[in-house]
């Protein structure tokens, strides 16, 4: 019966990687991968988690089973950073589960949605393309709507009319922050006529929050997300700490749940807890301990903030280098200026990418997406030449 499979085309991002890793060019330039990197290349253990980890193997007396639901102390760790340190369950609303990392975290959210009776999700587009994916997967209908403007401001006029289309039981899919490929979100005005299209209850929110942290900080990160739940009475929430945390392959992620009162708070649970038991019975416990940990200790939190300000801050700088270098032909990097996060898109057709790639050995998804990370002030210089060149 195997013989019935067809050979799948490989993931466009893993065959660039090892394109890359077979160039052996020395001044080869990784803008594919979609990690943190520092100003020499390097993508660091954080000294927060590093010191977690320390207290975790001296502590650790067990590695029993958890259950699907993962660390629960990691969970709730987590949500006063994600909600608001007030009241974060909003009066016994919102719990969550942990899952593995935020890709796992988004399958269960949309699993979950489904199970609750969605049959269509609305979503902007360009987005990450695992989104698309689980939700085909799943057997949901797929709407999209155009997220950005050709002037590189968030569409909300899109969204709306996407909102406007939709059906009663639909749902809806919503960066957080830091917009994945483009760096572009939405602005607290915008978030604001967001939630106040949501409110009606109509369309289920599905909000995804993979990067808090990397864009304007934790809280301004968070504004959207807080707004909306805010706002409408049930949503379901994605969050990943692989980025603001730096635990990539650990898989630390977690899938919150909003309920428009507090008694059918568990009984939502409940049901993700069915359906990851079928997926992947639990999720990996070290990473989220090492999370739980950080977040346990004052000085820890105190650390790792202080990392995330420096990645913040290094990602922002390149971020200016490039706005300041203007327009290169038909190629505009201003906007690059006022975005977030580690992504942007350039409009390349797929003929210059290939000559960025060929010529002078920088690597970049087919989309023209670029991971801002992996500009240094060793290669920058570089890379805004091959631009002129293949663009100019």
């Amino acid at each position: 019966m195997l013989t019935n499979l067809a050979q799948q085309p490989a993931d466009a991002l893993l065959a660039l990687i090892k394109l890359y890793n077979a160039d052996p060019r020395a001044d080869k330039v990784d803008l594919g991968v979609g990690v943190y990197r520092t100003g020499q290349g390097d993508t660091p253990v954080f000294a927060a988690v590093k010191a977690a980890e320390r207290k975790l193997v001296e502590t650790q007396t067990s590695k029993a089973y958890l259950g699907p639901e993962g660390d629960m102390g990691f969970v709730h760790a987590l949500m006063p950073y994600v909600f608001s340190a007030e009241d974060p369950a909003m009066g016994g609303r919102i719990d969550g589960m942990q899952t593995p990392g935020g890709t796992g975290a988004v399958r269960l959210a949309v699993a979950l949605a489904k199970k609750a009776g969605v049959r269509r999700v609305w979503m902007g587009v360009p987005s990450w393309p695992n989104h698309a994916q689980i939700v085909a997967d799943l057997g949901l209908e797929l709407k999209t709507f155009a997220h950005a403007t050709a002037d590189g401001a968030a569409d909300l006029a899109a969204l709306e009319g996407a909102l406007d289309q939709a059906e009663a039981g639909d749902a809806v899919l919503l960066h957080g922050c830091c917009h994945n490929p483009t760096g572009i979100d939405y602005t607290p005005a915008q978030w604001d006529a967001i939630a106040a299209r949501l409110a009606d209850g109509k369309v289920l929110p599905l909000l995804d929050l993979a990067y808090q942290g990397l864009g304007q900080g934790m809280e301004d990160d968070a504004y959207g997300v807080r707004k909306v739940l805010g706002a409408v009475t049930e949503a379901i929430i994605a969050y990943s700490c692989d980025k603001n945390f730096g635990v990539y392959r650990d898989r630390v992620g977690a899938v919150y749940a909003m309920t428009a009162d507090a008694t059918q708070t568990q009984a939502v649970l409940s049901n993700g807890h069915a359906l990851a038991r079928a997926a992947w019975s639990m999720p990996p416990d070290h990473g989220g301990a090492a999370v739980r940990l950080v977040l346990e200790d004052e000085a820890l939190v105190r650390q790792w903030l202080d990392e995330l300000d420096t990645m913040r801050a290094r990602m922002r700088q390149v971020r200016d280098r490039l706005a300041a270098t203007g327009r290169i032909g038909s190629l505009d990097l201003a906007p690059i200026g006022s975005q977030n996060g580690l992504f942007a898109m350039l409009a390349l057709s797929p003929e210059q990418i290939l000559a960025l790639r060929n010529d002078h050995g920088i690597y970049m998804a087919g989309s023209g997406r670029i991971n801002i990370a992996g500009l240094t002030s060793g290669n920058i210089d570089k890379f805004i030449a091959a631009l002129a060149e293949v663009a100019g």
